[in-house]
C-alpha cells in the first residue's frame, strides 16, 4: 500500500493525478487529505485513491507531496506529529518539496533536505520554484519502490536524427519518439534508473536524464560516452541511413546549378557500440514495410544485438506518430509476437523480453 500525504500548498493540485496514476498500476493508494490542505482540492478528486485518517495497514512507502517548509522539519528532526509522519518512520519516505524561491534557498531548509536525502529520504525536486511536476513525482515514487529492474541502469534512445542539407533543410523522418520514450517511462515504473538521448524531440520524459542531439554524429558521440555506465541500451531512435556528401553552410537558393543531392552512408551505431562494450545488453529496432521479422533476425546477426524489435510500419495505426503498435520481439532462440496495443503495453512486453533473455544469458 502506498500513503500519499497531500500538503497544503498549491502544489496539491496536482496529486489527484498522481495518486490515480499509481493506482492505476495495481497498488491500493489511501490519502490523507488535511483540513488546510483541502482548501486547495477536494476529496473527489482522489478517484480510486481511498481516503483515510490514518493508514489502513503499515504501507510500503508514503509519499509526502507537496511537501512544506514545515513538512521537512518535522520529518528531518523526528517529530510524529500526524499518522503519516509517523508511519515514515518505519517506510520508504518520498518527498516532494513544494516551496518558493525564498524559502528553498534557506540554510535551515537546505539543511533538512540534506538530512533527509542523507538518512535515505527520497526527495524530489523540479526545475525551478513549486513542487516537481507530477510525471517527475510519479517517476520519482515508482522508481523508490524498487521493482523487477531495480540496480539496473538503461541508456534509451527516441526520436529520428535529422541530417543537414544546408543551413534550413534536412533528410529526417516521421518518427515521434513515442516507442522510445515509452519504454524509458515503463523502465522507470520497474524500478530502473533512465538516460534518454533524444533526436530532435519537444518534450521530455519526467524523472529521466536526457540529452538532446540532432544527427547521426550527435547521437552516436553521446551514445558512445553514456552507454559505458549503463547495464543496457535500447536504440529505439529511427536513425537516417544516409546523410548529404557535401552539406551546404548557407541556404541553396531556387534556380542554383546544382540540382541532385549525392548521399553518403551514415555511421554504424550499433556496430560502433558493439565493439567498444562487447558485454552491453543491446536491443536494437527493425522498422520494415511488411512481415518484420526476417528483417528484425538479419539484424540480430548483422549488428551483434541481443534483440531486436521489429514492427510493420506500413500497417495504419502503429507506424511513426501512431499512439499504438504492434512488434514482434526476436531473440537467439526464436520470436515473441506482441499484439496491437498501446505503446506503454508494448513497451512491458519489450522489457518483459529483455529481462528473460538477460537470465538467460547470466545463466549460460
Amino acid at each position: 500500500m502506498i500513503l500519499i500525504s497531500v500538503g497544503a500548498s498549491p502544489g496539491a493540485l496536482a496529486i489527484p493525478g498522481v495518486a490515480r496514476e499509481i493506482a492505476g498500476t495495481g497498488r491500493r493508494v489511501e490519502v490523507i487529505l488535511s483540513p488546510e490542505a483541502r482548501r486547495f482540492v477536494g476529496p473527489a478528486a482522489f478517484g480510486p485513491a481511498i481516503l483515510a485518517d490514518e493508514p489502513s495497514e503499515p504501507p510500503e512507502a508514503v509519499l509526502f507531496a507537496p511537501a512544506t517548509a514545515g513538512t521537512l522539519a518535522r520529518l528531518a528532526r523526528g517529530l510524529e506529529d500526524d499518522s503519516a509522519t509517523s508511519a515514515a518512520a518505519s517506510a520508504r519516505a518520498i518527498v516532494a518539496p513544494d516551496l518558493d524561491a525564498g524559502t528553498a534557498g534557506h540554510p535551515a531548509v537546505r539543511e533538512n533536505i540534506e538530512f533527509l536525502r542523507e538518512n535515505g529520504c527520497r526527495i524530489i525536486e523540479g526545475q525551478g520554484v513549486g513542487m516537481a511536476s507530477a510525471g517527475e513525482v510519479i517517476a520519482g515514487l515508482l522508481g523508490g519502490l524498487g521493482g523487477p529492474m531495480s540496480r539496473m541502469r538503461l541508456l534509451v534512445t527516441a526520436g529520428g536524427t535529422r541530417e543537414p542539407i544546408d543551413s534550413v533543410r534536412f533528410i529526417g523522418n516521421r518518427s515521434s519518439g513515442k516507442m522510445g520514450l515509452a519504454v524509458a517511462r515503463e523502465a522507470l515504473r520497474l524500478g530502473a534508473e533512465v538516460t534518454v538521448v533524444a533526436a530532435n524531440m519537444e518534450r521530455v520524459e519526467p524523472g529521466t536524464e536526457t540529452y538532446t542531439v540532432e544527427s547521426v554524429e550527435e547521437l552516436r558521440d553521446v551514445v558512445l560516452e553514456q552507454a559505458g555506465s549503463v547495464h543496457v541500451l535500447v536504440m529505439a531512435a529511427a536513425v537516417s541511413d544516409f546523410t548529404p556528401a557535401s552539406p551546404v553552410k548557407d541556404k541553396i537558393r531556387r534556380g542554383a546549378e546544382t540540382t541532385s543531392l549525392e548521399l553518403a552512408p551514415t555511421a554504424d551505431i550499433l556496430k560502433s557500440v558493439r565493439e567498444r562494450y562487447p558485454d552491453l545488453f543491446v536491443v536494437g529496432f527493425a522498422a520494415t514495410h511488411g512481415y518484420p521479422v526476417a528483417d528484425a533476425r538479419e539484424k540480430l546477426a548483422s549488428k551483434g544485438a541481443d534483440l531486436v524489435v521489429g514492427n510493420d510500419i506500413s500497417r495504419e495505426g502503429v507506424g511513426f506518430g501512431a499512439d499504438e503498435n504492434e512488434v514482434y520481439v526476436v531473440g537467439p532462440e526464436g520470436e515473441r509476437f506482441v499484439p496491437r496495443g498501446s505503446k506503454e503495453e508494448v513497451a512491458r512486453e519489450i522489457l518483459d523480453s529483455l529481462m528473460v533473455e538477460m537470465n538467460k544469458e547470466r545463466q549460460r
